[in-house]
């Protein structure tokens, strides 16, 4: 099975937490802290395996999770950092976020990496919370919770020229006598059902990677037919090749073919025009073919580029070949991504990730306020209400926040209801 989209599951590793413990020394106070800090939690990272050709085993397993880090120790030593959680996939694959549809990385060389979620930081030790006022202070931090999202995962095959037409028009026949390749050839619609690709050698020994590609019908932007399985892969082909039935058996008009299949990929994205194409008139061992070719020529601008060969008894084949080879040599990659990355030979995104709002306080049915946000459930979760110490602490980074008088100023009053995530609190003015 040929899988080339799935949505996953991934959460960077929890930090580990900070502890609180004592040393035992003459003349300081309690000892003097001597809590170590957690380790940073582990990391989500794609990995390029060449080896991987699908997203096959992302079918059965659809969830990832990294290890957290190691709790702080007593005599100040720190927590160990955790092991990133490393995961193949092959090349040609796109990391999209599921909910915004943003483009995390495009990995496509061997051993290019992309760290998808980030662990959590691991919480602090007492020491670190040691004043001239507090010299012995009963209080850490728990570590902080990895970040979690939910990814698309889309495969674009990587292939220099990429054959496109309607379905039984030759594609495949054609992939399999100038390559090694050996797709399914059969005479019905849709024989191709998964993208083959072939490694073809010209006669002066120059090289590229052919792509046969599902075939298309009218509709196929819209998802008609096979079509977007098929047009998701197109896009990184760096030359089109439009194979054209010019026998005209099926009934079909070749120029109409041709003007169809042209307008469906403009329709799915209008920079697939922006890539050259050579037109392949197919079939030309065949009645009427001869005829059809001259019509068609009529009626294509006179800077078409069209090639008649016979796939099936190897007509014509070489100056194709030849002409690919020369126009791949002169046409650069085109990106996936529009926005401008740096000019280095990685294609992964680095992003300046801004502070998620602070917080939202909304009211339920029942008049209880309910505070929500990334910053304040984080802040919560790394706080340690099994000591007073840590408690305070809370209460005055929450009225830091300006939480307190928002609450006032949405007319909380004493002894009202404060929720926050499955937690109640007495609001106390």
């Amino acid at each position: 099975m040929f899988v080339d989209h799935v949505k996953v599951y991934v959460r960077g590793g929890d930090g580990g937490d900070g502890m609180v413990a004592f040393r035992r020394e003459k003349y300081v106070p309690n000892g003097g802290p001597a809590g170590g800090d957690g380790g940073k939690g582990g990391n989500i990272v794609f990995m390029v395996d060449e080896g991987l050709r699908t997203l096959m085993d992302f079918r059965y397993k659809r969830i990832f999770k990294a290890d957290r880090g190691t709790h702080g120790m007593s005599k100040n030593q720190h927590g160990a950092k955790a092991q990133d959680t490393i995961i193949q996939v092959p090349p040609g694959t796109v990391v999209k976020d599921a909910d915004t549809g943003e483009t995390i990385a495009d990995l496509v060389e061997q051993g290019q990496t992309a760290i998808i979620t980030r662990g959590g930081r691991g919480g602090r030790g007492n020491s670190r919370f040691a004043t001239p006022q507090n010299p012995a202070p009963e209080l850490s931090e728990k570590g902080e919770p990895g970040f979690e999202r939910n990814v698309v995962l889309e495969l674009k095959v990587l292939a220099d020229a990429g054959l496109v037409g309607f379905p039984s028009v030759g594609k495949s026949t054609l992939l399999s006598v100038v390559s090694a390749a050996k797709p399914k050839i059969a005479e019905y619609h849709f024989t191709t059902i998964v993208p083959n690709l072939g490694m073809v050698e010209t006669e002066d020994q120059r090289s590229f990677v052919m792509a046969d590609l599902p075939g298309l019908i009218e509709g196929a932007h819209q998802g008609v037919g096979l079509g977007h399985q098929f047009l998701r892969h197109i896009e990184r082909t760096r030359v089109i090749i439009h194979v054209i039935d010019m026998s005209a058996l099926e009934g079909r008009d070749p120029y109409d073919d041709y003007m169809t299949i042209t307008e469906e990929l403009k329709q799915y994205n209008m920079r697939l025009t922006e890539r050259p194409e050579l037109i392949v008139a197919n079939k030309m061992d065949m009645p009427d073919a001869e005829e059809n070719l001259k019509k068609f020529r009529e009626k294509m601008p006179e800077d078409a580029q069209i090639f008649p060969v016979s796939a099936l008894s190897r007509q014509g084949l070489s100056n194709l070949l030849f002409a690919i080879a020369d126009l791949i040599e002169v046409t650069p990659e085109f990106p996936l991504i529009d926005e401008e990355v740096d000019e280095s030979e990685s294609t992964v995104l680095y992003k300046h990730e801004k502070e998620s709002d602070g917080f939202t306080i909304t009211r339920e049915s029942d008049g209880a306020f309910v505070l929500s946000g990334y910053a304040i459930e984080r802040m919560f979760k790394m706080t340690d209400f099994s000591r007073e110490d840590s408690i305070r602490r809370f209460s005055r980074q929450m009225r830091g926040m300006g939480i307190d008088d928002a609450l006032r100023e949405r007319g909380a009053e004493n002894g009202d209801t404060v929720r926050l995530l499955e937690f109640e609190f007495e609001f106390m003015d």
